[in-house]
């Protein structure tokens, strides 16, 4: 019997409009979106179905924006009797994948994911840090190309490892450019500058990371009900103390999501539901193996679909 895994998406999968057709179609739906609201005290909810899209893009809407359009989804897919084996997120969707577990309550979690992104902006002043998305690179040969650009005085790291031929930079303006101009040293193809608000997964980050530990201790983390495969390690967290240690270290750290996704396959799981905005994990996972199952819950017409 194979085995069924929920992930929960990131940054860059948010939409104007998201969470809608959940919030008038389902009540216990409805409920997750209008605590989010009363959680964070202004009108999220708004923001979400209406926008500006140039309001729902900064990191500190986005997070709690995709968490609840995510948790929304999930509550709807709930009421279906449909639960996961194991339970993943891509960097901000680890909290969805946390939620998903029972180990944080939604509430805690959108404020915590709030001030995440609060302190992920302040972390580096604007237009100081840069991220690029680096395709057909070898990993290894990437990394040794990313410690000699830092090493020549520009600081710049792996941050996601998506799939076989997709890893995202991070760092300095001059670091990234500099990875960019010379990819075809790590057998990359090219580079494609991102559009965030700061170098994110980088060690330019430790000072959000120290904030954000604070913030973690104030919540109540419960043991998780199935297994949390963590960004930072690619292997389930063992306990909520190791879970909120590795979600300070996930501030700066690579977002492992290939390792995780191997881990998971190699675990038996042959079903892969994307639960929230977007479809790029499904993707990924895609890249990886074209043998597994993979759905969509990113509206409620491909929740009827599929369950």
């Amino acid at each position: 019997m194979g085995k069924t895994a929920f992930i929960f998406p990131g940054q860059g999968a948010q939409s104007v409009g998201m969470g809608n057709d959940f919030y008038e179609a389902h009540a216990a739906s409805r409920e997750i979106i209008d605590s989010a609201d009363r959680a964070l005290g202004f009108p999220l909810s708004k923001l979400m179905f209406e926008g500006p899209d140039g309001e729902l893009k900064k990191t500190f809407n986005t997070q709690p924006a995709l968490l609840t359009a995510s948790i929304a989804a999930l509550t709807a897919l709930r009421e279906k009797g449909i639960e996961p084996d194991y339970v993943a997120g891509h960097s901000l969707g680890e909290y969805s994948a946390l939620v998903a577990a029972g180990v944080l309550v939604f509430q805690d979690a959108v404020k915590i994911v709030r001030a995440r992104g609060e302190f992920m902006e302040a972390a580096v002043p604007g237009g100081q840090g840069a991220m690029a998305a680096v395709l057909g690179a070898d990993r290894s040969a990437l990394e040794q190309l990313c410690r000699s650009v830092t090493e020549e005085g520009h600081l710049v790291e792996m941050a996601n490892i998506n799939c076989p031929g997709q890893i995202v930079v991070s760092g300095t303006k001059e670091g990234v450019a500099a990875v960019g101009e010379r990819v075809k040293e790590a057998g990359g193809k090219r580079a494609i500058p991102l559009e965030v608000s700061g170098p994110f997964h980088s060690s330019l980050m430790k000072e959000a990371a120290q904030k954000l530990a604070e913030k973690l201790e104030e919540a109540a983390f419960s043991e998780p009900a199935v297994p949390v495969v963590a960004n930072v390690t690619a292997r389930p967290a063992e306990n909520a103390d190791r879970i909120r240690e590795l979600l300070v270290e996930q501030v700066y750290s690579p977002v492992l999501w290939e390792d995780t996704v191997a881990y998971l396959i190699a675990e038996g799981v042959d079903t892969f539901v994307e639960i929230g905005p977007g479809n790029v994990l499904t993707g990924l996972v895609k890249k990886m193996d074209k043998t597994v199952k993979l759905i969509n819950i990113n509206t409620l017409e491909s929740l009827s679909a599929s369950f």
